[in-house]
Protein backbone atom coordinates (compact mmCIF):
# COMPACT_ATOMS: atom_id res chain seq x y z
CA UNK A 1 0.00 0.00 0.00
CA UNK A 2 1.52 3.23 -1.02
CA UNK A 3 1.18 6.18 1.41
CA UNK A 4 1.59 9.82 1.11
CA UNK A 5 1.58 12.60 3.80
CA UNK A 6 -0.11 15.37 3.98
CA UNK A 7 0.62 18.03 6.25
CA UNK A 8 -0.78 20.97 5.13
CA UNK A 9 -1.10 24.94 6.58
CA UNK A 10 -4.47 24.12 7.67
CA UNK A 11 -3.87 20.69 9.41
CA UNK A 12 -0.46 21.81 11.11
CA UNK A 13 -3.31 25.03 12.55
CA UNK A 14 -6.02 22.32 13.75
CA UNK A 15 -5.68 22.65 17.65
CA UNK A 16 -5.38 18.84 18.60
CA UNK A 17 -4.91 17.55 15.61
CA UNK A 18 -1.79 15.68 14.07
CA UNK A 19 -0.82 15.88 9.97
CA UNK A 20 -3.60 13.50 8.32
CA UNK A 21 -2.39 10.50 6.40
CA UNK A 22 -3.52 9.46 2.67
CA UNK A 23 -3.08 5.61 1.54
CA UNK A 24 -3.90 4.24 -1.69
CA UNK A 25 -4.54 0.65 -2.13
CA UNK A 26 -6.08 -2.23 -3.68
CA UNK A 27 -5.51 -4.96 -6.27
CA UNK A 28 -5.94 -5.76 -10.26
CA UNK A 29 -6.53 -9.07 -11.80
CA UNK A 30 -7.31 -10.86 -15.08
CA UNK A 31 -8.18 -13.80 -16.71
CA UNK A 32 -10.22 -16.36 -18.42
CA UNK A 33 -13.75 -17.67 -17.24
CA UNK A 34 -15.26 -20.79 -18.11
CA UNK A 35 -19.39 -21.44 -17.14
CA UNK A 36 -21.66 -24.37 -18.30
CA UNK A 37 -25.07 -23.48 -17.60
CA UNK A 38 -28.49 -24.74 -18.66
CA UNK A 39 -30.03 -21.68 -19.95
CA UNK A 40 -27.09 -20.18 -22.65
CA UNK A 41 -24.92 -23.76 -22.70
CA UNK A 42 -20.95 -23.81 -22.42
CA UNK A 43 -19.38 -19.98 -22.50
CA UNK A 44 -15.44 -18.82 -21.78
CA UNK A 45 -15.33 -15.06 -21.04
CA UNK A 46 -12.58 -12.71 -20.20
CA UNK A 47 -12.38 -11.63 -16.69
CA UNK A 48 -10.96 -7.99 -15.23
CA UNK A 49 -11.27 -6.04 -12.27
CA UNK A 50 -9.37 -3.24 -10.98
CA UNK A 51 -9.94 -1.88 -7.20
CA UNK A 52 -8.54 1.48 -5.98
CA UNK A 53 -9.39 1.94 -2.24
CA UNK A 54 -8.75 5.42 -0.54
CA UNK A 55 -8.11 6.17 2.98
CA UNK A 56 -7.30 8.70 4.98
CA UNK A 57 -6.14 8.75 8.60
CA UNK A 58 -5.80 11.52 11.03
CA UNK A 59 -5.10 11.11 15.09
CA UNK A 60 -5.81 13.39 18.03
CA UNK A 61 -3.33 14.10 20.97
CA UNK A 62 -4.72 11.87 23.13
CA UNK A 63 -4.51 9.24 20.55
CA UNK A 64 -8.44 8.74 19.41
CA UNK A 65 -7.58 7.54 15.53
CA UNK A 66 -10.16 8.76 13.09
CA UNK A 67 -10.34 7.38 9.57
CA UNK A 68 -12.86 7.61 5.98
CA UNK A 69 -12.47 5.85 2.69
CA UNK A 70 -14.42 5.49 -0.32
CA UNK A 71 -13.37 2.94 -3.15
CA UNK A 72 -12.99 2.75 -7.12
CA UNK A 73 -13.45 0.11 -9.53
CA UNK A 74 -13.59 -1.55 -12.80
CA UNK A 75 -15.85 -4.65 -13.39
CA UNK A 76 -16.12 -7.18 -16.62
CA UNK A 77 -19.69 -7.77 -17.15
CA UNK A 78 -20.09 -11.54 -15.88
CA UNK A 79 -19.97 -13.70 -18.85
CA UNK A 80 -20.31 -10.56 -21.02
CA UNK A 81 -17.05 -10.10 -22.47
CA UNK A 82 -17.52 -5.91 -21.99
CA UNK A 83 -16.35 -3.91 -18.75
CA UNK A 84 -17.46 -1.05 -17.01
CA UNK A 85 -16.62 1.59 -14.08
CA UNK A 86 -18.29 2.41 -11.13
CA UNK A 87 -17.28 4.64 -8.23
CA UNK A 88 -16.65 6.67 -6.52
CA UNK A 89 -18.41 4.53 -3.56
CA UNK A 90 -20.08 6.35 -0.56
CA UNK A 91 -17.96 6.97 2.13
CA UNK A 92 -17.09 5.07 5.50
CA UNK A 93 -15.82 6.18 8.73
CA UNK A 94 -14.42 5.13 12.10
CA UNK A 95 -12.95 6.42 15.69
CA UNK A 96 -10.70 3.80 17.49
CA UNK A 97 -9.14 4.41 20.79
CA UNK A 98 -7.93 1.22 22.36
CA UNK A 99 -9.89 -1.89 22.45
CA UNK A 100 -12.80 0.25 20.80
CA UNK A 101 -13.49 0.72 17.16
CA UNK A 102 -17.15 2.05 15.72
CA UNK A 103 -17.90 2.46 12.39
CA UNK A 104 -20.23 4.62 10.74
CA UNK A 105 -21.58 4.60 7.29
CA UNK A 106 -20.86 2.59 4.35
CA UNK A 107 -19.42 -0.04 6.41
CA UNK A 108 -19.18 -3.98 6.76
CA UNK A 109 -21.77 -5.61 9.16
CA UNK A 110 -20.27 -8.30 11.69
CA UNK A 111 -20.81 -11.04 9.33
CA UNK A 112 -19.25 -9.39 6.32
CA UNK A 113 -16.21 -8.01 8.26
CA UNK A 114 -15.77 -11.51 10.33
CA UNK A 115 -15.11 -9.57 13.61
CA UNK A 116 -15.77 -12.62 15.52
CA UNK A 117 -15.45 -15.71 13.32
CA UNK A 118 -14.29 -16.48 9.53
CA UNK A 119 -17.21 -16.81 8.04
CA UNK A 120 -15.64 -16.21 4.02
CA UNK A 121 -12.89 -18.11 4.37
CA UNK A 122 -10.19 -19.89 1.80
CA UNK A 123 -11.92 -18.17 -1.73
CA UNK A 124 -11.54 -20.55 -4.89
CA UNK A 125 -10.08 -19.25 -8.19
CA UNK A 126 -9.43 -15.59 -9.63
CA UNK A 127 -12.95 -14.42 -8.92
CA UNK A 128 -13.26 -15.65 -5.37
CA UNK A 129 -16.25 -17.43 -7.13
CA UNK A 130 -16.90 -19.94 -4.29
CA UNK A 131 -16.36 -20.50 -0.16
CA UNK A 132 -17.77 -22.42 2.68
CA UNK A 133 -20.87 -20.13 2.99
CA UNK A 134 -21.95 -19.94 -1.22
CA UNK A 135 -24.41 -21.89 -0.62
CA UNK A 136 -26.12 -20.66 2.57
CA UNK A 137 -29.29 -18.77 2.40
CA UNK A 138 -31.09 -16.15 4.50
CA UNK A 139 -27.82 -14.91 6.31
CA UNK A 140 -27.54 -10.75 5.97
CA UNK A 141 -23.94 -10.18 5.02
CA UNK A 142 -23.05 -6.50 3.82
CA UNK A 143 -20.02 -4.60 3.46
CA UNK A 144 -18.11 -2.29 2.16
CA UNK A 145 -17.50 -1.56 -1.60
CA UNK A 146 -17.17 0.74 -4.53
CA UNK A 147 -21.30 1.33 -4.80
CA UNK A 148 -23.50 4.71 -4.17
CA UNK A 149 -26.75 4.53 -2.34
CA UNK A 150 -26.25 2.03 0.19
CA UNK A 151 -27.75 1.06 2.95
CA UNK A 152 -25.33 2.65 5.69
CA UNK A 153 -25.25 0.90 9.06
CA UNK A 154 -23.58 1.43 12.61
CA UNK A 155 -21.03 -1.17 14.04
CA UNK A 156 -19.14 -1.13 17.00
CA UNK A 157 -16.40 -4.01 18.19
CA UNK A 158 -14.60 -4.24 21.64
CA UNK A 159 -11.13 -6.62 21.44
CA UNK A 160 -9.62 -7.40 24.71
CA UNK A 161 -6.77 -9.88 24.70
CA UNK A 162 -8.01 -12.82 23.22
CA UNK A 163 -12.08 -12.14 23.15
CA UNK A 164 -13.76 -10.12 20.60
CA UNK A 165 -17.06 -8.27 20.69
CA UNK A 166 -19.45 -7.02 17.84
CA UNK A 167 -22.36 -5.45 17.59
CA UNK A 168 -24.14 -3.91 14.10
CA UNK A 169 -27.57 -1.93 13.40
CA UNK A 170 -28.50 -2.00 9.89
CA UNK A 171 -31.75 0.45 9.49
CA UNK A 172 -34.61 -0.15 6.60
CA UNK A 173 -33.16 2.45 3.72
CA UNK A 174 -34.50 0.28 0.27
CA UNK A 175 -33.80 -3.08 1.93
CA UNK A 176 -34.86 -4.81 5.10
CA UNK A 177 -33.93 -3.15 8.99
CA UNK A 178 -31.43 -5.87 10.51
CA UNK A 179 -29.07 -5.89 13.26
CA UNK A 180 -26.04 -8.81 14.21
CA UNK A 181 -24.05 -9.64 17.62
CA UNK A 182 -21.69 -11.99 17.98
CA UNK A 183 -18.15 -12.71 19.58
CA UNK A 184 -15.32 -14.56 19.45
CA UNK A 185 -12.03 -16.50 21.11
CA UNK A 186 -8.61 -17.45 20.00
CA UNK A 187 -7.90 -20.83 21.95
CA UNK A 188 -4.25 -20.63 21.26
CA UNK A 189 -4.44 -22.01 17.48
CA UNK A 190 -7.85 -22.15 17.39
CA UNK A 191 -10.41 -19.53 17.02
CA UNK A 192 -14.05 -20.07 17.60
CA UNK A 193 -17.20 -17.36 17.61
CA UNK A 194 -20.62 -16.70 16.76
CA UNK A 195 -22.87 -14.44 15.42
CA UNK A 196 -26.57 -14.18 15.69
CA UNK A 197 -29.25 -11.94 13.43
CA UNK A 198 -32.56 -10.85 13.09
CA UNK A 199 -34.22 -9.42 9.78
CA UNK A 200 -37.81 -7.47 10.14
CA UNK A 201 -38.72 -9.38 7.21
CA UNK A 202 -36.30 -12.84 6.78
CA UNK A 203 -36.50 -13.23 10.66
CA UNK A 204 -33.70 -14.80 12.39
CA UNK A 205 -30.72 -16.49 11.87
CA UNK A 206 -27.44 -17.73 13.81
CA UNK A 207 -23.73 -18.63 12.82
CA UNK A 208 -21.12 -20.71 14.22
CA UNK A 209 -17.48 -20.88 13.28
CA UNK A 210 -14.36 -22.46 14.21
CA UNK A 211 -11.20 -22.22 12.10
CA UNK A 212 -7.25 -22.59 13.17
CA UNK A 213 -3.74 -24.29 11.42
CA UNK A 214 -2.01 -27.01 12.19
CA UNK A 215 1.62 -26.63 10.36
CA UNK A 216 0.94 -26.10 6.97
CA UNK A 217 -2.77 -26.80 6.68
CA UNK A 218 -5.11 -24.17 7.78
CA UNK A 219 -8.73 -24.88 7.80
CA UNK A 220 -12.65 -23.27 8.87
CA UNK A 221 -15.67 -24.89 9.65
CA UNK A 222 -19.18 -23.06 9.59
CA UNK A 223 -22.71 -24.15 10.89
CA UNK A 224 -25.71 -21.95 10.39
CA UNK A 225 -29.23 -21.76 10.09
CA UNK A 226 -32.10 -19.34 9.39
CA UNK A 227 -35.39 -19.01 9.35
CA UNK A 228 -35.53 -19.06 5.40
CA UNK A 229 -33.85 -22.50 4.99
CA UNK A 230 -34.98 -25.98 5.20
CA UNK A 231 -32.29 -27.48 7.17
CA UNK A 232 -29.43 -26.34 8.90
CA UNK A 233 -26.31 -25.49 6.20
CA UNK A 234 -22.74 -26.88 6.73
CA UNK A 235 -19.78 -25.29 5.05
CA UNK A 236 -15.67 -26.25 5.31
CA UNK A 237 -12.79 -25.29 3.33
CA UNK A 238 -8.82 -26.12 3.60
CA UNK A 239 -5.63 -24.47 2.37
CA UNK A 240 -2.34 -26.18 2.59
CA UNK A 241 1.09 -24.83 2.01
CA UNK A 242 2.85 -27.39 -0.32
CA UNK A 243 6.23 -24.73 -0.75
CA UNK A 244 6.43 -21.09 0.44
CA UNK A 245 4.93 -20.25 -2.60
CA UNK A 246 2.15 -22.85 -3.76
CA UNK A 247 -1.01 -23.57 -1.73
CA UNK A 248 -3.88 -25.92 -2.77
CA UNK A 249 -7.09 -24.99 -1.25
CA UNK A 250 -10.71 -26.33 -1.31
CA UNK A 251 -14.28 -25.67 0.19
CA UNK A 252 -17.96 -27.25 0.53
CA UNK A 253 -20.52 -25.70 1.08
CA UNK A 254 -24.18 -27.71 1.82
CA UNK A 255 -27.02 -25.61 1.41
CA UNK A 256 -29.81 -25.97 4.08
CA UNK A 257 -32.54 -25.00 1.45
CA UNK A 258 -33.85 -27.49 -1.27
CA UNK A 259 -33.84 -24.98 -3.74
CA UNK A 260 -30.35 -24.27 -3.54
CA UNK A 261 -27.93 -26.76 -4.83
CA UNK A 262 -24.53 -27.11 -2.50
CA UNK A 263 -20.91 -25.85 -3.73
CA UNK A 264 -18.07 -27.33 -4.02
CA UNK A 265 -14.36 -26.78 -5.43
CA UNK A 266 -10.75 -26.97 -5.67
CA UNK A 267 -7.83 -24.52 -6.71
CA UNK A 268 -4.46 -23.05 -6.44
CA UNK A 269 -2.36 -19.99 -5.69
CA UNK A 270 1.25 -19.57 -6.97
CA UNK A 271 2.91 -16.33 -5.64
CA UNK A 272 5.20 -14.69 -8.28
CA UNK A 273 6.79 -12.08 -5.75
CA UNK A 274 5.93 -8.33 -5.57
CA UNK A 275 2.77 -8.97 -4.77
CA UNK A 276 2.08 -10.98 -7.66
CA UNK A 277 -0.14 -14.05 -8.56
CA UNK A 278 -1.30 -17.18 -10.63
CA UNK A 279 -5.02 -18.41 -9.46
CA UNK A 280 -7.07 -20.72 -10.73
CA UNK A 281 -10.19 -22.98 -9.57
CA UNK A 282 -13.25 -25.08 -10.62
CA UNK A 283 -15.92 -26.58 -9.35
CA UNK A 284 -19.85 -26.08 -8.83
CA UNK A 285 -21.45 -23.51 -7.65
CA UNK A 286 -24.59 -22.94 -6.01
CA UNK A 287 -27.02 -22.78 -8.76
CA UNK A 288 -25.63 -26.02 -10.38
CA UNK A 289 -23.32 -24.47 -13.07
CA UNK A 290 -19.88 -25.86 -13.73
CA UNK A 291 -17.30 -22.81 -13.23
CA UNK A 292 -13.61 -22.86 -13.76
CA UNK A 293 -11.08 -19.71 -13.91
CA UNK A 294 -7.62 -18.89 -14.27
CA UNK A 295 -5.58 -15.66 -14.34
CA UNK A 296 -3.41 -12.83 -12.69
CA UNK A 297 -3.37 -11.41 -9.57
CA UNK A 298 -1.74 -8.18 -8.15
CA UNK A 299 -2.22 -6.49 -4.96
CA UNK A 300 -0.76 -2.99 -3.87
Amino acid sequence: MKKILIATTALVATAGMAAAEISFGGYGRFGVVYEDNDAYGEKTSLDQRFRLTITATTETDNGVKLEGRFRLQTDDEEGENSASGMGPGAAGFAVSTGGFRLDVGHVSDVLDSADTFAYTHFNIGLTDWANQRSSFVGFDKNGFDQKSGVQQRVKARYTAGDFVASAAYTPEAGASEYWQIGAGYNFGPVHAGFTYGDNEDNGDYWVVGLNGAAGDLAYAVIVGDSEAQDDVSYGGSVKYAVSSATSLMAAVSISGIDSTDDTYAVGFAHSLGGGVSLLGGVGQKSNGNTRGDFGIKFSF
